[in-house]
C-alpha cells in the first residue's frame, strides 16, 4: 500500500465538500488529469478535515467564486499526505479522483434555502474550503441533483 492508503474494515465512509475556484482548478481540470492533489489549504479547520479523510471517502466538488455550485463527486484516492506546496511541511493534502459529474449542479442558493441543509458545516462556516457532509445531507443533495 502507498503512504496514506488504509484498508477500511470497520470505519464508515465519510462525506465531504471541497471548494475550488474553477478558474484556478475546476472540475474539467481534475477530469483531464484523472487524479489531482488537493493542496494549498491554509485554514486549520479545513486542514483538520483533510487529515480526517480516508481512502474511499467521497466529496462533492464545489466551484467557489464562479458558479457557486456543486458540480461533481470525487473520491479520496490517497490520504494523510503532507502538502507539497508547504515548505515547512505542516499542512495536509489528499489525492482525489473524479467519480462523476452531477446530472444537475446544486447551487449555493439551493443549499441555503433548504431547511434540511441548514446545519451543514459549509453553510454555518461559509469560508471553510473543506467541510464535512453528514450522510443524510449527502443523500439529500444527491436527490436535489436529480430533480
Amino acid at each position: 500500500m502507498l503512504q496514506g492508503e488504509i484498508e477500511r474494515h470497520d470505519m464508515a465512509k465519510r462525506y465531504w465538500l471541497m471548494k475550488s475556484e474553477p478558474d484556478a482548478y475546476g472540475w474539467k481540470d481534475l477530469v483531464a488529469e484523472g487524479e489531482g492533489t488537493w493542496d494549498g489549504v491554509r485554514n486549520h479547520r479545513a486542514a483538520n478535515n483533510l487529515r480526517a479523510m480516508q481512502v474511499g471517502d467521497e466529496a462533492f466538488f464545489y466551484h467557489s467564486n464562479i458558479g457557486k455550485e456543486i458540480v461533481g463527486i470525487i473520491t479520496i484516492s490517497q490520504s494523510g499526505l503532507v502538502d507539497p506546496s508547504d515548505p515547512e511541511g505542516k499542512w495536509a493534502a489528499v489525492k482525489v479522483k473524479p467519480v462523476r459529474k452531477l446530472a444537475r449542479p446544486v447551487t449555493l442558493a439551493q443549499l441555503k434555502a433548504d431547511p434540511k441543509l441548514a446545519d451543514m458545516e459549509v453553510i454555518k462556516l461559509s469560508r471553510l474550503s473543506v467541510a464535512e457532509v453528514l450522510p443524510s445531507e449527502w443523500e439529500h443533495i444527491l436527490s436535489l441533483s436529480r430533480d
